[in-house]
């Protein structure tokens, strides 16, 4: 890494060897939901994460491998291979891995005195695999630096309690998770026309555009307060963002279901988006279960499809069906009478902006961020920017970064709170209980 070099591009090439890469790649990451393989030997699930194309399969005792996507015999694609009898069989020449990578059968060969040999150095590349909270999750780092899973909290909850979806978007990684920080566009991008006292809190409470921002770092990230006024009160919107890429986002004020999203980059010009909501305490109600379903929120509207990269690799995923191509379903109508923007879904609204912004010459999905105008408002956009700046270089220099190997931290909650305190930290030591309940003792 140079002096030279763009500090935003920096931050967005996520390759192997390029500094944001090994940076993400110190951290568990999710990579599928445990849902997409079903059961033991079911079709195998082609994803791409950091650049690396590669297969997520269940073998016949249940276990998940995530290995390279391609057989080293020939390069054939091990999509198409046989899950069977405990691994994955390619089916150009037969040669079969285990869920470790470790090649278990070459068929095509009299087996010569060297044959265990053989196999050893057929092994293909395979990644640490864990399941948690309703998602598959893969380690792609030093092996000497694996950390134990983040300890939030709906990881370690019942099946029942959580649920996890994933979707393609189709921007650069850090295009998604700002829009995560930016309380301000909640005022307007998620807004109506006719706002009521029936009308979501988000759009309710929210009708200053222009919140007082307060920003903490922490051991997992940073913390970050909004406040606005809302009749003699204030509207206080606290979001978590850990490291590096996830958010604990409060949907509204005393809402028992809590929820937020992960963005992983699939390359530098695609994310797969995570979404999560869960209940601390009990199964999450049908009616949940139904919001989610019907993609008013995250997830978008989407169906089960592939998506075909630019570089010729094609990717299971769930393809919005809001999207560029068709504008991302704009209603003109429904713009000049009822919501601001006309199109449906919070998380449409926000694809429909990022997806569209003008990119880098040549790097579709890549926005130009040296034309930005940032305000206060912006103020988590830049704290992030300048943490994931740091670290990088301190990675570059060989020093680890420290939420890594700090999972239990981030046990955090965002909240959405009508309160008189106008302090930040007053306000958060009053429902510290309520933010840090896995590290905080009840009272």
């Amino acid at each position: 890494m140079t002096q030279h070099e763009d500090p935003y591009r920096i931050l967005t090439a996520v390759g192997p060897g390029t500094p944001m890469g090994n940076l993400f790649r110190r951290f568990w990451l999710p990579a599928l939901t445990s849902d997409e393989l079903p059961a033991p030997d079911c079709t195998p699930v082609r994803i791409r994460i950091l650049c690396e194309d590669l297969i997520a399969f269940r073998d016949s005792a249940g276990r998940v491998g995530i290995v390279d996507a391609y057989c080293p015999h020939r390069r054939a694609p091990l999509f198409f291979g046989r899950n069977e009898e405990c691994g994955l069989r390619c089916v150009y020449h037969g040669w079969k891995f285990d869920v470790n990578g470790e090649c278990v059968d070459i068929p095509n060969i009299v087996p010569p005195d060297n044959f265990i040999a053989l196999k050893q150095k057929a092994s293909i590349k395979s990644y640490p695999v864990q399941e948690s909270g309703g998602l598959v999750w893969v380690y792609m780092g030093p092996k000497e630096r694996q950390p134990a899973l983040p300890g939030m909290e709906w990881v370690a909850l019942p099946d029942d309690q959580v649920k996890c979806s994933r979707w393609l978007h189709r921007s650069n990684w850090l295009q998604a998770a700002e829009g995560e920080i930016d309380t301000s566009h909640i005022s307007f991008l998620h807004s109506r026309v006719n706002v009521t006292k029936h009308s979501p809190d988000w759009q309710r409470l929210a009708q200053d555009g222009a919140p007082q921002i307060t920003v903490r770092e922490t051991d997992y990230g940073f913390v970050y307060g909004s406040r606005r006024d809302y009749e003699g009160q204030y509207f206080w919107r606290v979001t978590q963002w850990m490291l590096p890429m996830w958010s604990a986002v409060p949907r509204s004020i005393n809402d028992p279901i809590l929820a937020g999203r992960a963005w992983v980059p699939i390359d530098d010009y695609t994310t797969t988006g995570f979404g999560y909501v869960y209940s601390p305490d009990r199964p999450l109600p049908p009616e949940t279960l139904a919001e989610v379903a019907a993609g008013e929120r995250f997830p978008p509207r989407s169906d089960k499809g592939t998506f075909r990269l630019p570089h010729g690799y094609v990717i299971d995923t769930y393809l919005p069906q809001a999207n560029i191509e068709n504008d991302f379903l704009i209603d003109r109508d429904l713009q000049r009478t009822t919501s601001f923007t006309g199109i449906l879904g919070v998380n449409e609204q926000d694809r429909a902006l990022q997806e569209s912004m003008l990119s880098v010459a040549g790097h579709a999905g890549i926005v130009d961020r040296s034309q930005e105008r940032l305000v206060k408002s912006d103020l988590p956009i830049m704290a992030a920017r300048r943490m994931l700046m740091r670290l990088v270089k301190d990675l570059d220099q060989g020093v680890e970064p420290a939420a890594a190997a700090n999972a239990d931290s981030y046990g955090v909650r965002g909240i959405a709170k009508l309160s008189p305190i106008a302090d930040f930290d007053e306000f958060m030591q009053q429902h510290a209980d309520y933010m840090t309940p896995l590290t905080t003792p009840a009272n």
